[in-house]
């Protein structure tokens, strides 16, 4: 985590460091990522953080059946959050080489999809070692693990999605 936590931090800073750098930011006539999709895409990401509590509970308990059924609806919400951020960044409205700001908000968007994808395959093979494989108790301190993981990539997002959807439409 404190791998990825440099990277998004490098991407915060880089966007940071470019729009004080320049005399209007985002530059004019550039069109801002569409506030909608990234709304309903961090809102879906705070709401899988309710199945993934459960998961993480039932882990500690090792309750193979619970974990079984919680695994399944986070991978669930995570594909479903993975499509809708499919959708976001073949919606930007924005080339990633059109501008500064569009590199940082492509550069950015396109971390933080890489932690979010790894997550999201590290939850299907925990879920296919419980379904079809024998179960050691190694493997609920794994999924504990990928849960821990989960909080931080959505409470990562979250100062992001400010700096990307909300901040350059206030000033």
């Amino acid at each position: 985590m404190l791998i990825e936590g440099s990277s998004l931090l490098l991407c915060a800073m880089a966007y940071i460091y470019l729009s004080r750098r320049s005399p209007h930011w985002p530059p004019s006539g550039t069109p801002l990522p569409n506030f909608l999709v990234g709304t309903a895409f961090t809102a879906l990401l705070l709401l899988s953080l309710i199945p993934t509590w459960f998961l993480g509970r039932a882990a500690k308990a090792m309750d193979r059946r619970s974990v079984v059924v919680w695994s399944i609806l986070a991978a669930v919400l995570e594909a479903i959050i993975i499509g809708l951020r499919a959708y976001e960044i073949h919606a930007l409205p924005m080339r990633w080489d059109s501008s500064a700001y569009g590199s940082a908000v492509w550069f950015t968007v396109g971390v933080h999809t890489t932690l979010v994808a790894l997550d999201f395959g590290e939850t299907l093979v925990f879920l296919a070692i419980l379904l079809w494989a024998p179960t050691q108790k190694r493997h609920y301190a794994d999924v504990a693990d990928t849960v821990l993981y989960w909080f931080f990539v959505v409470l990562t997002w979250l100062p992001l999605y400010f700096m990307l959807y909300v901040s350059p439409r206030l000033f």
